[in-house]
């Protein structure tokens, strides 16, 4: 085995991960935070401290070893710090997302069975606190910004600052802490974001998520060098792809993390940032691939020529097409001008590898970054994989497949087509859901992921559908919705798309326009109001129509969507119709608009 997996096959648990990368690094940057419009950084020593202060407050305040301790924060150097902090102490941490109501939250907490909670801002707290009162465990908290709480309570309410204060006093060790914790032992309980129904506790183990770390230091490690790295973190890190592809495997490689101020400031924060390995999900793709069409409208025409000429060349080579003379003297031209000029600043200028997942990527979305040179690898898990299962590699990628497995996983494909995988990555179980455990891990092991694929020749993972998903015709013609919802939103005009038609006779779609094409389109129409308000407006359903019968002409007759609506709102976490990984929840999304969409297909016969 090469010595960079020799730190995976040696590490007892994810502290002892991070102990070992901070060893010789005290004095270099590590994780920078945006303070007063400028990054500024915390060392590995300091943070190291800062750790071991958390740890021994908290066990000095009653957490035993095995204890769950729920986190809600927003992406900031104090959130790897409590996370590490919780698991060096020997008890269990529950990341609770920043977007979940109150009583998404006191599901959390009273489902896990909580001692305690330490939370971020106040706003985050007036969401918490009433949960954490409720909550029957909740014994603490910690807060990072001071509150005021009104509601009687016995808790124990303690500010950030002064529990470090108190715990950096303390005079026990890491090795001391840590103790005999081991690689198999429960390490985090992550629950699902909940696209179809009440989130369940997915509990992994610390192996699991270093196997995870181990199998993209290989992927990565075949197609670069990797030295002093570099990564801007903006996805939840309460969510499993971004806990182990943005906090812990850049600590197994000992990289700095920038945390991004907010999705809108993505841009800004990627030309400060610059970094080197970045992790995103589709929807942002999709997002951005739509901007950068939008902003060839205030370039040039010189520049808007350049630009679609490194798309329409960029688009043959990936495609394998052969390019005459004239076109590769131009393609060599925008290569230097467009993909390592323009398009390679917007990212930072330092980037080498981006990395999709969290959802199926959409193939004209893969080409099109793939043309202008940037190369995506799309890759697959779920959080009961911590999460990666697989993802495709620099020399062998491909727009189809999300690659092969990673390191130390096993896959194969059941004989219902579903793609089943095993390894140490698999989760413990579902926290007291004995039943839903049973139906998702066999008894030798295999994960029964719900997606159903093919494996290429190649070993590659090729996913056709969600199990679940799947919508059945009442011809009994099968539609895969995420497929026709990925052309749907390719239209400028179309920001985001459901489809449905299970046991009906044609599907329909449920619509919600882009954000930048609706102010747009009001401004040249001179039409005002908001979404809600507009959801009706003919003209608005007139030019909404046309994108849809764009996207007809290329389905097959099936797959063609035969009436739409328009949603009065965008689907948004904040809404909870959208969950932190950006997928959209269908099942709250259908409790909203059920009625007026059953409108849309025949009336049943009595």
């Amino acid at each position: 085995m090469s010595d960079h997996f020799e730190i995976y096959r040696k590490a007892q648990s994810l502290p002892a991960l991070f102990f070992n990368s901070s060893k010789n690094r005290q004095e270099k940057p590590f994780l920078w935070t945006k303070k007063n419009g400028v990054y500024e950084s915390e060392t590995w020593g300091s943070v190291e401290a800062d750790i071991l202060a958390l740890a021994k407050a908290l066990k000095g305040m009653g957490v035993s070893p095995g204890d769950r301790v729920a986190l809600v924060s927003e992406n900031r150097s104090e959130w790897p710090i409590s996370d590490l902090a919780i698991m060096t102490s020997g008890a269990v941490t529950v990341p609770s997302y920043t977007t979940n109501t109150t009583s998404e939250h006191l599901h959390v907490l009273t489902n896990s069975g909580s001692v305690g909670v330490i939370v971020s801002t106040k706003e985050m707290a007036e969401r918490v606190m009433p949960a954490a009162i409720e909550a029957p465990a909740v014994k603490f908290v910690v807060c990072m910004e001071m509150i005021t709480v009104r509601q009687k309570h016995s808790l124990d309410i303690q500010s950030y600052k002064d529990v470090l204060e108190r715990g950096a006093a303390m005079s026990e060790t890491a090795e001391e802490l840590l103790g005999s914790l081991k690689r198999g032992e429960l390490a985090t309980i992550i629950y699902t974001s909940g696209t179809g129904g009440t989130p369940k506790g997915v509990m992994l183990s610390h192996g699991a998520i270093i196997s995870n770390c181990m199998g993209a230091h290989d992927v990565l490690a075949s197609g670069w060098s990797l030295g002093d790295e570099s990564f801007l973190s903006f996805l939840p890190l309460s969510h499993a792809y971004e806990r182990m592809a943005g906090q812990f495997f850049p600590i197994a490689i000992g990289a700095e993390i920038y945390y991004a101020e907010s999705i809108d400031k993505l841009v800004d924060n990627l030309g400060e940032a610059k970094p080197t390995i970045m992790t995103a999900v589709p929807r942002l793709f999709e997002a951005m691939r739509m901007r950068l069409i939008r902003a060839l409208k205030d370039m040039s025409p010189f520049r808007q020529r350049l630009f679609n000429a490194a798309v329409e060349l960029g688009t043959k080579r990936a495609k394998g097409e052969t390019l005459t003379f004239k076109e590769r003297l131009l393609d060599l031209f925008v290569e230097k001008a467009v993909r390592q000029g323009r398009v390679k600043s917007r990212f930072g200028g330092r980037l080498k590898a981006l990395v999709s997942g969290g959802a199926a990527l959409n193939e004209q979305v893969g080409l099109y970054f793939k043309a202008i040179g940037v190369e995506i690898l799309q890759g697959y898990g779920q959080t009961e994989a911590a999460p990666l299962i697989s993802v495709n590699r620099r020399h062998n990628s491909t727009l189809e497949s999300v690659g092969p497995a990673v390191k130390g996983v096993e896959v194969k494909i059941a004989e219902d087509g579903e793609i089943l995988a095993r390894g140490e990555l698999v989760m413990m179980g579902y926290w007291q859901n004995e039943e839903a455990t049973k139906s998702t891990v066999s008894e030798d092991g295999w994960l029964h992921t719900g997606d159903i694929g093919i494996i290429d020749d190649q070993n590659r993972i090729v996913i056709t559908d969600r199990k679940k998903d799947i919508i059945v015709l009442s011809g009994g013609d099968n539609i895969s919705p995420m497929r026709v919802e990925g052309f749907l939103t390719l239209e400028a005009e179309i920001g985001q798309a459901m489809v449905i038609g299970d046991k009906q006779p044609h599907a329909v779609a449920l619509l919600a326009p882009d954000p930048d094409f609706l102010r747009d389109w009001k401004r040249a129409t001179g039409k005002s109001g908001t979404l809600e308000e507009l959801s009706t407006d003919p003209d608005l359903l007139k030019v909404m129509g046309e994108a849809v019968n764009r996207v007809n002409n290329n389905l097959s007759n099936i797959e063609r969507i035969r009436k739409f609506m328009l949603a009065d709102q965008e689907f948004t976490t904040e809404n909870e119709l959208m969950t932190p990984s950006m997928k959209i929840r269908r099942h709250k999304i259908l409790d909203i608009y059920r009625d007026q969409l059953s409108q849309l297909f025949p009336a049943k016969k009595k």
